[in-house]
Formats: C-alpha cells, structure tokens, sequence
C-alpha cells in the first residue's frame, strides 16, 4: 500500500505576516491522538478568534507556535478550535503533546498564520493519488481541508530523486538538465545528467509537494 508525506504550502501566508507572543497551555482534555502523533492529522488547539484575526489566520485556521529553547527553535503547527472565553494571548495545546515536544505544561510561544505543514497519507486515501501528475488538482478533503484544492507542484522518491514535469510517467531516468528540478547550476549555462523521476505519482514517490489552490468565493473560518 502506498505511503506519502503530503507538503501543503498555503500561498496566502506572507513573510511578513503578523507574529504575536503567547502563553501556551497544556491540558488533559485535548487529546493528542493517534492519527495526529501518526502525522495524518494536525493536532488541535484551543485560540480566541481575535488571535486568529490578529495574526490573518481566520481563513483555514491553522497556526505555527514557534518554541525558542536556548538554540533551537521548535515548531508545532495546529488546527484552531474557536474559544470565546480564551484571553486573546493564551492558547491551549494537549497536555501529552506539549510535553512530548517542549518538555513543560507551559510555556511562552509566538504565534503565527502556518506557511507549510505535512500530512502523512497512506491506504485508501494515497491510493487516490496515485496516477496523478505534476499541476493537477486534488480535493482537499482528502488532507483535513475541505472547500479547497491541493495542486500538486513536484516530489521525490524513496531514494531522493525529484519529479521532473518534462518526464512523462513515473519512470526513473538519467536527463540533460540546465536548471532545477535536479539540478542547480553554479555557472551561467552549465548542464549536467542527472536522475530524476517522471511527472505521475506512482508507490516509490514518498513526497508530495503541494500549493493550496483557493477558490473564488472560498468561505473563511472566521469572517
């Protein structure tokens, strides 16, 4: 049965999206659950819609916090559920969770709208997936996101080989190239052969990168 990680790039975040400093909570009642530790799912957590607003994530609803611990920064990206009663600076995570990845019930975070995240497919969902090439589209749904489309922009195999989108099919070959994917030059008009994949998703892709295709009267998690 295939298994793919699924990169969903949201192109509607910006580098200089606002990031706002939060405390972060763990507690019992959000459980971290299988599907989510498993990463076919993002985790959930608990933000006042004003966060939400503050740092333009009213959208999907999926935010980044971003950990600073002495040299290392660690991210954990999740899916909002609305609270009202939540101080507009306080978001609650799982207990299990937090501890897992920052080693504390609480602690301080910024908070912003998430750029990228993976979800891992595998079984009957990857299979629908299976056959498709470089620039088409899929539902949503089938990664957490109904109301919009992933379109699928490259990948890599289980040996680390890109997709290239001249290469029909999902065969692996040696190609001339003079830029990426495969290959980035370091003179003006080198080339050189290079393995890459073919344009088709096939079991040996384990990586799919992908962009979120919004559509023209998407509706907003929060208006």
């Amino acid at each position: 049965m295939p298994e793919f990680r699924v990169v969903i790039g949201d192109p509607h975040a910006k580098a200089d999206d606002p990031v706002v400093k939060v405390k972060v909570k763990g507690v019992e009642d959000i459980q971290w659950t299988q599907e989510e530790k498993e990463r076919e799912k993002l985790p959930i957590c608990k933000v006042n819609p004003n966060l939400l607003k503050k740092i333009k994530a009213n959208e999907l609803g999926i935010i980044t916090l971003r950990f600073r611990q002495e040299d290392k920064k660690i991210n954990i990206t999740c899916r909002a559920q609305l609270d009202n009663n939540l101080p507009e600076d306080q978001v609650l995570i799982s207990l299990e969770l937090l501890g897992e990845k920052v080693g504390a019930e609480e602690a301080e975070a910024e908070a912003f709208r998430a750029k990228a995240w993976q979800i891992h497919l595998k079984g009957a969902a990857a299979e629908r997936l299976i056959g498709l090439k470089i620039g088409d589209k899929f539902d949503g749904s089938i990664v957490g996101l109904p109301g919009v489309e992933l379109e699928i922009r490259g990948g890599s195999d289980n040996s680390g080989f890109p997709m290239h989108p001249g290469i029909p099919g999902g065969v692996k070959k040696k190609v001339l190239l003079s830029g990426p994917p495969g290959f980035h030059p370091r003179e003006k008009g080198e080339r050189r052969r290079k393995t890459v994949r073919g344009n088709t998703i096939v079991e040996d892709i384990v990586q799919i990168n992908t962009r979120i295709v919004y559509p023209p009267h998407f509706k907003p998690l929060i208006e």
